[in-house]
């Protein structure tokens, strides 16, 4: 279905990964808009595959690297699967963020809140927002320093 009227699949896709990282089923997405032929797309992101301008493993650790000191693991493996992203590699990003993800949930409710809650209603309050931004219950327990039935 390329035309003449605009430019074909491979500069698009190019003009894609211009622009930033993309995943193989995200730059997939995107081609399926311009033609039907999936056998076309396949190879257009083949052939990028072995040049190694598309790669899922840099995507992977770009999204890290972006999203490191703002969510927690959770939030980042599940944004990686919806890319399309494999289960090993989604398990090896999140391997890189766990080190520092208690440091990392600590500046993020710092930043929030910057005080301790004082009611069970506090404390879930800012455990809600915590697990919203992708941290565990482990975590948010020992950022908020105690248990809501403590209060």
């Amino acid at each position: 279905m390329t035309s003449n009227s605009g430019p074909s699949l491979r500069e698009r896709a190019l003009g894609y990964l211009a622009r930033r990282e993309h995943s193989r089923q995200e730059l997939a997405r995107k081609l399926a808009a311009y033609t039907e032929d999936e056998d076309e797309i396949a190879a257009v992101l083949d052939d990028f595959q072995k040049r190694g301008w598309l790669s899922d493993e840099r995507f992977s650790e770009q999204v890290v690297q972006s999203r490191k000191g703002r969510y927690g693991s959770l939030k980042v493996a599940h944004e990686l699967r919806q890319k399309g992203i494999s289960d090993s590699l989604t398990e090896k990003a999140v391997a890189m963020m766990v080190q520092d993800e208690l440091e990392t949930a600590r500046a993020v409710w710092q930043k929030k809140f910057g005080e301790a809650p004082r009611s069970r209603e506090e404390w879930a309050k800012q455990a809600r927002f915590l697990q919203g931004r992708g941290f565990g219950f482990d975590t948010i327990k020992r950022v908020l320093k105690s248990d809501p039935d403590e209060l």
